[in-house]
Formats: structure tokens, C-alpha cells, sequence
């Protein structure tokens, strides 16, 4: 095997690079500029950041190419701070290119502002009159690059590739000293994907690993066909690319604390560090923006070119603290809802990569449904050796994060055989991904109208798991610390194990009220059909309507029939309608499923049709205590007695005027 190095570069690159060399000039990729208390040209602070600007080169190259210093009396509004660091994918001499052009650059854009961050091909620059350089990661994105290749990537095969790799990375770098790791993994029989992950070395080890989960979380949004792609942070970036690239991994030495200025007088205050701890990891040779490697096997030419791309990401929708609009979510996580979330025992949260890996980067071929809030994946979990259903919520939905947030506080402090386990959780990465034990058999929904072929579920299972949906909210509602309304009952939202047990699932809507409190005004919720007359009315919800719609599911899974139909007036007409008809006659069992074939305990159809009735009647007033409706269920109590004729709700009257 030969391997020859060309080395091409464009005229406009080589045009460009000219000018910055001759003028120091060299514009950052979307700054971010403060606009408000402004310096002034030959102001205190204007000096002392021209005095830390002139020292940067020298500091990089002393530092191995990271860098806090600060320039003024320790207190005084003209002091200014500042943090730089070399990418390790460039060079010392690219980074001191870098930092010699970009004070010019920072100055023509960002003219008065007192704080500035600055990101560009080589270096990252930020300064600012009040240290803001403690160990919270910065998770804004000004740009990304993407690397594309005259070669057919295998998008799936791509992601298998890198998507482990870049895990690896993660862990790696938050646990080195360095704050920055770098590795490679085969892509096919012949080539290999390379990968670079750095942090600032101001973090600590939490911070850093999440910063790059939330970068590499990114990543599979960014890039679909790329063959590499890199985004970059103002605390961290993240690389990965088929082919080799050059790496300079900085030394493993950890920064001391900062320095102050000596008090009365003017001080730059260095980082130093041993030049002799350096080491250098040459990994491939990359020179310009645009490189050719020529690889000669036998008679086997193979061109690679790469093409960089530089894509601004709009501020104000990624700054952190800002909520995105239209239901998008931002990178960073939600420090008040992380909070939330461990208070929690049991569910644990996941990286984003984890559960990526865990889906096949979320294939199609993975997906198990979808719904109004998001799609649901099967996925496997090596390190447990568990199989699991990931729920990853739709970015569109602008309920989404509301109802992640919901499902997650409520459900993972719940614990009931007949309730669906959350094992975990992940919002990096600008993703809201839920974890839940796999139900095999589906929902319920699936099996009642899964068309003519399907196998009728018979009486006997439906009846069990009208007991065990029972058993789950005589919990919710009465049993546990708190009432829990969960508001969406319904068959798509019953899971079935593999021996079709029923566990409730999806708590997006889920609220907690004080027992004894009562009816509780909301926004309206849940599924028409299943949702109480008199909330739907009124937007005042209770465990009353829980126990209605508990009414609706158990004449749905004993009729086999959808709540709401078309009559033969061709009018909507609800099945409890339809029900208590039959009811009314003393014919309820020819309301059954007749795919049952009459196949069942009649005793037992009964009680779930009277019950099911009684639970939906329309005056909440009148309806059972879900205490009460599974007694009867259970054959503790006897059957009730209701009206021959469906009432009509008190609440539904409209008083005269006379």
C-alpha cells in the first residue's frame, strides 16, 4: 500500500488567508456582542482590553493552548476577564493565526461591547468585565460544519459508526485532565471513522460530559448523508469524520485556580504551564479548507474530497434561559426541571447517545407507533440486557415539553404492578426522550379492532384486564399519597405485557391534586369520547371524570365497539347511548361483542357493562366512587340499579327567564 499526500488549495482560500496575514483581520462566525453599557474609545477598560487582546498569542503558546487571565484592579469596572482555546484539530500555528487576526475582527463587530464570545475555524475567544468563567458549561452553538465526500455514505451504517464512537469520546474527555479525547472505529472494510471530542478546561467533569452529550446529541439532526460533521460550543466541540484528521491533544495538566491582579496596579495574570508536558497526536494531515487524500492500492485510486459548509445558528433562539418558539426545544437542560426529575427514586437519565445507539439512531425500521406527541421506538439497552420502549416527543408539539416534564414527575414516583415503569430519561441535546419497560403485546387498542383477520381477545382476558385497569386507578385516584388525575384513559394508552396484563401508561396529562379537594379547573384534555360531558362544559376536572372515562373503556372492551359512531339518523351517538338502550329494555348482554360468539361468563359481562354504565353517567353527582365501581367488579358488592332511560345532566339545563 502507497499512500501519497496532495495537498490543493483554492484561490479564494488562499486569497483569504492572505489578507487576514497582511491586515490581522479575521471575523469570528456569529459573535455574540453585549449592546448595552458600552466602553468608549480611550476609556480605562478600552486600554486594559487592548493590553489582554495584544497577549493572547504569547499566553496560548505558554499554555498549550488554553488560557483565563485578566487585566485591571481587581474589583473596578475596567477590570476585564477572558478564556481562550486552540480546537485540537488545528494546529499551533492555525491557533496563533487565529488569535493574532481576531481582536481586529471582535473590534469591527462587536464595536463597545463589554462582553463578547467568539467562536472561529481555529481558536475560541470570550471576554468580559466580570469573570464568567466558572464551571457552567456555555451551550450555545454559533456554527457547524459539515465535511462531505465524493463517496456514497450508508446512513445507518454511518450512525453505528460514529454514534458509539462519539459516546466513547464523551466519557473520555469529561474524565481526562485534559478535557479532550480523540479515537477512530472501522466504518466498512476500508475506511474508518475519526472523531475528536474537547472541552474548555474550566469545567469539571460533569459539565463537560454534559456539554458534548448535548453537542453530540445535535449531531444526528445536523447531519444525515455528511460523511463527518462538527459543531462547536462556546465551552465545547465535537468532531467526527471518515478519513484522518490532524489532533494536537493538549497535555494532561489540570489549570490551577485563577489568579488576581495585584491590588493599585495594572497585572496580566497568566496560566502558566510546563511547555515539556506537551504531547502531540498526529492522527492525519489536514491544511486548509480543502484537502485531497489519494490512496493507491494496487491499481485502486480513491479521491476524497472534503467541502466545509458553516451554517450560523440564530442567538436569540439558542441563548440559554430563552424559551424556543414554536414548540422547539433549546440545547441546554433545564436546571429547575433536572431538579424536579431527581427528586424522583428509580428512573435513571440517560445520554442522549445511549438510547441513539440503543434505536439504531432512531430507524424507521425501529418505530413501533406514533401519536399526537411524538413517536414510540423499540429499543435495547446492552448494559442491562433489557429491551425497552423509547418515547421520543415530538419537537413540533408545543405541549411537548410540558407533558415530558409531567410524565416524568409523576410517573417515577409511582410504583403499581398495573402502571407502566419508567426506567429513565433524557433531555439533551435538544431531545425529550422517555424510557418505559416494553409492553410485547402493544395497547390495547391493537387487539379490540385490529381488523378482520385478527384474533379476537377472549372474555376471559378482557376481563382481566378490566380488573387490573381497576386495580391501577382505585391507586391513582384513592391509594396513593396524592390524588392523581390522569385525564386520558383510554385503550391506545392500556399497554399489555407479554401475559397481557393491563399497566396504564402515558402520563402527559397527568395532574396531582390534594385528596378531598375536588373538582380542579384546568385547560380542557384528553380525547373526545372519553372526556367528561361536564368537563368538557365547564374545564373543571376531578377523579369523577377519571372514573368516566374508566366507564367508556370498560363498554368498549366488553362491546367491541369505538365510543363515538354514526347512527342511523346519522347523527353522532355515543355507546354508552347505545348501552343503556339495551339497558333499558332488559337486554343489556345483546350489547356484547359479537365476534365473542357468546363465548363468556354472562355474570361478568354484565357487571362490566352496568358498571360501565354507571361510571359514565352523565351527573358526575350520581357517578361511583372507583372504590365502589371495583368492588362490584370484584363481586363484592352487588349490582346497582340505574334508570331505565339514560338521565340527562343537571348541569346541561339552561334556567328560563321570565
Amino acid at each position: 500500500v502507497i499512500l501519497v499526500l496532495a495537498v490543493v488549495a483554492s484561490l479564494g482560500v488562499g486569497a483569504a488567508a492572505a489578507v487576514g496575514k497582511q491586515d490581522k483581520f479575521l471575523a469570528p462566525v456569529h459573535p455574540s456582542c453585549s449592546t448595552s453599557g458600552n466602553y468608549t474609545d480611550g476609556s480605562q477598560f478600552k486600554k486594559n482590553l487592548d493590553e489582554l487582546l495584544a497577549a493572547l498569542p504569547a499566553a496560548a503558546s505558554r499554555n498549550d493552548g488554553f488560557y483565563i487571565g485578566t487585566v485591571g484592579d481587581s474589583g473596578s469596572p475596567d477590570q476585564v476577564f477572558t478564556l481562550i482555546m486552540c480546537y485540537a484539530d488545528h494546529d499551533a500555528a492555525e491557533c496563533l493565526e487565529c488569535l493574532t487576526g481576531a481582536p481586529a475582527g471582535i473590534m469591527a463587530l462587536c464595536p463597545g461591547s463589554r462582553d463578547v464570545r467568539a467562536a472561529y475555524d481555529a481558536c475560541i475567544l470570550r471576554y468580559s468585565p466580570v469573570s464568567p468563567f466558572a464551571s457552567t458549561a456555555d451551550l450555545e452553538i454559533p456554527f457547524y460544519v459539515k465535511y462531505t465526500a465524493p463517496i456514497l455514505v450508508d446512513p445507518v451504517a454511518m450512525a453505528r459508526a460514529w454514534l458509539p464512537l462519539m459516546a466513547d469520546l464523551t466519557g473520555q474527555a469529561a474524565g481526562s485532565l485534559a478535557r479532550a479525547a480523540s479515537g477512530s472505529t472501522p466504518y466498512d472494510a476500508s475506511w474508518r471513522v475519526f472523531g475528536l471530542a474537547q472541552c474548555t478546561r474550566n469545567l469539571n467533569a460533569s459539565e463537560c460530559s454534559r456539554c458534548l452529550s448535548s453537542l453530540v446529541g445535535k449531531l444526528p439532526e445536523l447531519f444525515q448523508n455528511e460523511t463527518g460533521g462538527a459543531v462547536k460550543a462556546y465551552s465545547c466541540y465535537v468532531h467526527y469524520q471518515i478519513g484522518p484528521f490532524e489532533i494536537t491533544l493538549p497535555p494532561a495538566s489540570e489549570p490551577p485556580p485563577q489568579s488576581s491582579p495585584k491590588p493599585g496596579g495594572q497585572s496580566l495574570q497568566v496560566w502558566e504551564a510546563s511547555s515539556s508536558s506537551r504531547t502531540r497526536l498526529l492522527i492525519g494531515s489536514s491544511i486548509g479548507t480543502v484537502s485531497f487524500l489519494i490512496i493507491l492500492v494496487g491499481v485502486l485510486v480513491c479521491l476524497l474530497v472534503r467541502r466545509r459548509q458553516k451554517h450560523p445558528i440564530t442567538a436569540n433562539k439558542q441563548a440559554k434561559g430563552q424559551e424556543p418558539e414554536d414548540g422547539k426545544f433549546s440545547d441546554g437542560d433545564d436546571p429547575a426541571m433536572e431538579d424536579d426529575f431527581e427528586k424522583g427514586t428509580g428512573p435513571k437519565r440517560f445520554r442522549y447517545v445511549e438510547l441513539a445507539i440503543a434505536t439504531d439512531n432512531f430507524s424507521d425500521e425501529k418505530k413501533l407507533g406514533e401519536g399526537g406527541f411524538g413517536s414510540v421506538y423499540r429499543g435495547y439497552l446492552k448494559e442491562s440486557n433489557l429491551e425497552v420502549a423509547i418515547k421520543r416527543v415530538s419537537k413540533g408539539s408545543k405541549q411537548g415539553k410540558k407533558e415530558y416534564a409531567s410524565e416524568v414527575t409523576i410517573i417515577s414516583r409511582l410504583r403499581h404492578r398495573n402502571l407502566v415503569q419508567l426506567i429513565g430519561w433524557c433531555h439533551g441535546g435538544g431531545e425529550l426522550l422517555l424510557v418505559y419497560e416494553l409492553m410485547p403485546k402493544g395497547s390495547l387498542d391493537t387487539h379490540l379492532y385490529g381488523g378482520k383477520n385478527a384474533a379476537v381477545l377472549p372474555w376471559p382476558v378482557r376481563h382481566e384486564i378490566v380488573l387490573g385497569l381497576g386495580s391501577a386507578l382505585l391507586y391513582l385516584n384513592q391509594e396513593w399519597e396524592q390524588c392523581v388525575l390522569h385525564r386520558d384513559i383510554k385503550p391506545s394508552n392500556i399497554m399489555l405485557d407479554a401475559s397481557f396484563a393491563a399497566k396504564l401508561g402515558d402520563f402527559g396529562l397527568a395532574r396531582l391534586v390534594d385528596h378531598g379537594r375536588g373538582s380542579h379547573t384546568t385547560v380542557l384534555a384528553g380525547t373526545m369520547g372519553y372526556m367528561d360531558p361536564e368537563c368538557m362544559t365547564t374545564g373543571r376536572t376531578s377523579a369523577e371524570s377519571d372514573v368516566y372515562s374508566f366507564g367508556v373503556v370498560l363498554l368498549e372492551i366488553a362491546c367491541g365497539r369505538r365510543p363515538l359512531a354514526v347512527a342511523e339518523e346519522e347523527q353522532m351517538a355515543h355507546l354508552a347511548q347505545r348501552v343503556w338502550a339495551s339497558y333499558g329494555v332488559g337486554r343489556v348482554l345483546d350489547a356484547a361483542d359479537a365476534r365473542l360468539e357468546g363465548e363468556f361468563d354472562a355474570e361478568e359481562v354484565e357487571r362490566v357493562m352496568v358498571v360501565g354504565l354507571w361510571c359514565a353517567h352523565p351527573d358526575r353527582s350520581l357517578r361511583p366512587s372507583i372504590r365502589q365501581a371495583v368492588g362490584v367488579l370484584r363481586r363484592e358488592q352487588p349490582l346497582p340499579t340505574l334508570p331505565e332511560r339514560m338521565p340527562v345532566a343537571t348541569f346541561l339545563y339552561v334556567p328560563l327567564l321570565v
